[in-house]
């Protein structure tokens, strides 16, 4: 697994283990919600200041974005569709 799909996987894992929504997580990191979309979809590339706001966000060090997943763990499932509470 590259670099950007272990972002992918440990950002959409980390945000469904919270319940965050991606709406919402865009706004306690102050970014939008496509480009949280587009990292999870791998269509967009995070700098490292992008990943310390998401972090920041999430509670948890930048390092666990690049986690590599463990053999046959299966990807996160997204969150059911709807705006979900903030914290």
């Amino acid at each position: 697994m590259d670099g950007r799909s272990r972002i992918a996987w440990n950002l959409r894992r980390l945000r469904a283990a919270k319940g965050i929504s991606q709406e919402n997580l865009g706004l306690e990191a102050e970014i939008d919600r496509g480009t949280i979309s587009e990292i999870e979809s791998l269509k967009f590339n995070p700098s490292i200041d992008l990943l310390d706001r998401l972090a920041s966000a999430l509670a948890v060090d930048v390092a666990d974005f690049l986690l590599v997943p463990p053999p046959g763990s299966e990807r996160p499932k997204p969150l059911n569709a709807g705006r979900k509470p903030g914290k």
